[in-house]
């Protein structure tokens, strides 16, 4: 059974950093767009971050400049390298990928448990 595990997040002051981590457990034919999404607390799910397999990214207006999105495909994993980190980001993170299960398969969108960040002022 296919599994997405972020690891990473924890408490930092305003300033700080943190790198979270998205690994895949199970067995997997590719993965294809992956991302990162975060739900404050008392607000909507948030895109945080979107990357393509070629290494493509996007990010959301409040984290450009701050966050970097990465992955490494031969170990199906993601980091997000959170930089300058404010109260604001404070919230749990989501990790969520595209993967194929077999060459003939469609895709499935999976997400993680979440990782709470928690930024204090």
């Amino acid at each position: 059974q296919v599994q997405l595990v972020e690891s990473g997040g924890g408490l930092v002051q305003a300033g700080g950093s943190l790198r979270l981590s998205c690994a895949t457990s199970g067995s997997v034919f590719r993965i294809e767009n992956m991302g990162w999404y975060r739900l404050p607390p008392g607000k909507q799910r948030e895109l945080v971050a979107v990357i393509t397999r070629s290494g493509f990214a996007n990010y959301g207006d409040s984290v450009k400049g701050r966050f970097t999105i990465s992955r490494e495909n031969v170990k199906n994993t993601m980091y997000l390298q959170m930089n300058s980190l404010k109260p604001e980001d404070t919230a749990v993170y989501y990790c969520n990928a595209d993967i194929r299960l077999t060459a003939g398969s469609g895709s499935t969108d999976y997400w993680g448990q979440g990782t709470q960040v928690t930024v204090s002022s």
